[in-house]
């Protein structure tokens, strides 16, 4: 009886328990599973000409053995097994590494096949590749699959070939006719065989523009799907603002908002009178004016009788904010309260009873604001600020205080449009890309670290005028492994160097918060000069006389990074500078630098980040947030990303995409990942 495709791999022709087992630690247990392992690259084993084939590239020939072999050793375990081979016209020297056994079973006249990379300066292969005898029986492809364990390619690609042949004409097609049409795209049976055994590198494109274009669509699908359920199912409270009192709070801000400001601030009011609750993320670069629109959206909520909140990472950052807000909006009868975790006793008790009798209508804070004490009578709106710094759990709790009320996450890292609309594919998002008028660019300059001189000196020029200013280290202690500057040394250096006359402060991870704040809150009062600082300044803090800044070793820093660092300079009226030390030996870490110097736009940044770096680096592997797909990659294949998503829009409005017989495999997906009940989302 032929096997079901969701029957045990044990169903698989040669498959034992043994065997069964090794495929389970790989997430293999059914036929399904099996065909849907795809290979994360091809070996071309086409015969080639050495004269056609560039220097370092990797080339398959045929030849015939013109010399004994000869072995070398180098050291334990170590050795090299050289032997001239003719191929063509062409004698080359084919090297071996840690293969001397291969010595008895080479010998003069014999031909061979041997893949490996072509030395062309020195005539030389280092073989990674062996066949005894002419290339005639091997394909000239061959699929190479993440393996763990004793399993071999040679064998595993065996059962492959088994597993899909025992499910032939049972796949499921989840692409309709008319989408396969219109993007030229194979059948899910002809796909899988061309992934899986091309006959040429046409195949292998062919199938993966398939499956690339298959993985993004659902996943836009599911994206969507679930934005458009929650919209349906967390119903919110209509905000009825007073249109009158917000535009007398807006005019009577002491500067002119920038177009981008008027288009989100008319984005977050339209959404606050809608009775969907808000669920937006609000992305503006270093200084382009977020926390007034913040102000307008939670003025807005107050004049309608609800309360607000915002919640930032470090009691400073709270703290500033809630400076900020309460020199624009007390004027205006609204009552502004501040909570840390530093509020103790009777002022702590005084706070949560007018909180929760509704006499303070807008409290800013740290994560004290999550609480279980912290009770407010009516949140209308709740904004987190620098959102990726609070964990989902700490959001969430905010964010459930109350009757559903309106959630806005900020974030003043650029994010390219490709990674937000995959990583926050399930919200609205909202983008400041544009800086108030006035404001002076940050010269920045590249200089190789034997100028270090110079820049201190100039660096003096600007605290003799009364500025400050930051140094930023990659490390803070010294490392064995890494040769780079680190704070506490960079620490000891400018103290001496500066002594009697400026002083130098010391911040890092390792401190504990309150010893950052306290840091933090001298530097901003004035009474340190230069901060000597690892990335922990990256975020937020608001220090108007900071001028200049020393970037040490900035090639360990990505982009998107530097240009956080650089912003924290240029805050105030006066012209700031920022001084990257760096000697890149890559040709992508001179691009870097080169890119820094040419421009202050954190968009531009961020994609160049995003291209040089790739999506797992630009937000950090551990909690990036980015959905793990099998083979499309949201950065390189961004055109289908965008395709894809257009495509996901159309069909969740179209009737037909709930009713036509030809969409079924693409609605069982998406109920099966929990994305959508069959039911149309009317």
């Amino acid at each position: 009886m032929t096997p079901s495709i969701y029957d045990s791999v044990k169903s698989v022709k040669g498959v034992g328990k043994a065997t069964a087992d090794q495929l389970k630690a790989i997430g293999i247990s059914t036929i399904h599973d099996f065909v849907m392992t795809f290979p994360y690259r091809h070996e071309d084993f086409r015969l080639k000409d050495l004269s056609e084939t560039p220097h370092n590239e990797r080339v398959t020939i045929e030849g015939r053995i013109e010399s004994e072999p000869t072995v070398l050793f180098l050291g334990k375990n170590r050795s090299r097994l050289q032997v001239r081979l003719l191929a063509d016209r062409h004698l080359v020297k084919a090297v071996f590494f840690n293969q001397h056994y291969l010595k008895d079973r080479l010998a003069p006249g014999m031909v061979v096949t041997i893949t490996g990379k072509w030395d062309r300066g020195r005539q030389v292969i280092n073989v990674s590749n062996f066949k005894e005898g002419p290339k005639t029986a091997q394909a000239d492809f061959e699929p190479v699959y993440s393996l763990k364990g004793v399993m071999h390619q040679k064998t595993f690609r065996r059962f492959m070939r088994n597993a899909l042949d025992a499910a032939a004409g049972q796949h499921v097609e989840t692409l309709p006719l008319d989408v396969r049409e219109a993007y030229r795209l194979p059948g899910i049976a002809e796909a899988l065989e061309m992934i899986h055994f091309p006959k040429s590198p046409g195949d292998v494109k062919q199938a993966r523009r398939r499956f690339v274009y298959e993985e993004l669509l659902l996943f836009q699908l599911k994206m969507l799907g679930m934005k458009k359920a929650r919209k349906e199912a967390e119903k919110g409270t209509p905000v009825e603002y007073d249109l009158a009192k917000l535009k007398n709070f807006i005019a009577s801000l002491p500067f002119e908002l920038t177009g981008a400001q008027k288009r989100v601030v008319n984005e977050l009011c339209a959404e606050l009178k809608s009775p969907i609750r808000m669920n937006r993320l609000l992305q503006g670069d270093v200084g382009s004016g977020k926390t007034v629109v913040a102000a307008i959206a939670l003025y807005a909520a107050i004049t309608a009788g609800f309360q607000g909140a915002l919640m930032a990472p470090t009691e400073i950052l709270a703290e500033q904010h809630a400076t900020s807000l309460a020199e624009w909006l007390e004027p205006h009868g609204v009552s502004v309260a501040f909570l840390a975790g530093s509020t103790k006793g009777k002022a702590r008790k005084s706070l949560l009873e007018k909180l929760e009798s509704g006499e303070i209508d807008l409290l800013i804070g740290t994560h004290a604001l999550i609480q279980p004490d912290v009770i407010f009578k009516n949140p209308g709106l709740v904004i987190t600020d620098e959102q990726h710094r609070f964990g989902v759990e700490q959001r969430r709790i905010l964010r459930d205080k109350g009757m559903n009320p309106d959630v806005l996450f900020m974030t003043a890292t650029p994010i390219p449009r490709t990674l937000s609309i995959t990583a926050f594919g399930e919200m609205d998002v909202s983008i400041l890309d544009e800086l108030p008028a006035g404001r002076k660019k940050i010269e920045t300059h590249w200089l190789k670290e034997e100028s270090l001189l110079p820049v201190l000196r100039k660096m003096e020029n600007e605290l003799h005028a009364g500025r400050q200013a930051y140094v930023i280290c990659p490390l803070i202690e010294e490392s064995d492994k890494l040769d780079v500057q680190n704070a506490v040394d960079v620490h000891g250096q400018l103290s001496t160097h500066f002594k009697g006359k400026y002083t130098v402060g010391l911040m890092h991870g390792r401190l504990h918060a309150d010893e950052k704040d306290a840091i933090m809150r001298e530097f901003s009062d004035g009474k340190i000069d230069v901060l000597v600082s690892t990335t922990v300044v990256e975020v937020g803090v608001n220090v108007p006389n900071a001028t200049f800044m020393l970037i040490y070793d900035a090639t360990r820093f990505g982009l998107a990074q530097l240009h956080q660092l650089r912003g924290r300079v240029g805050r105030g009226a006066e012209q700031s500078y920022c001084v990257l030390l760096a000697d890149p030996k890559t040709e992508d870490g001179k691009e870097r630098m080169q890119t820094m110097t040419e421009t202050n736009d954190g968009f531009v940044l961020a994609e160049k980040d995003l291209e040089l770096r790739g999506a797992g680096d630009f937000f950090g592997k551990k909690q990036s947030g980015m959905p793990e797909f099998k083979v499309a990659d949201p950065v390189h294949d961004y055109r289908a990303l965008e395709t894809a998503r257009k495509d996901a829009e159309k069909l969740l409005e179209s009737p037909h995409f709930w009713t036509d017989p030809e969409y079924a495999g693409l609605k069982v997906q998406l109920e099966e990942s929990g994305a959508l009940s069959l039911e149309r989302l009317d």
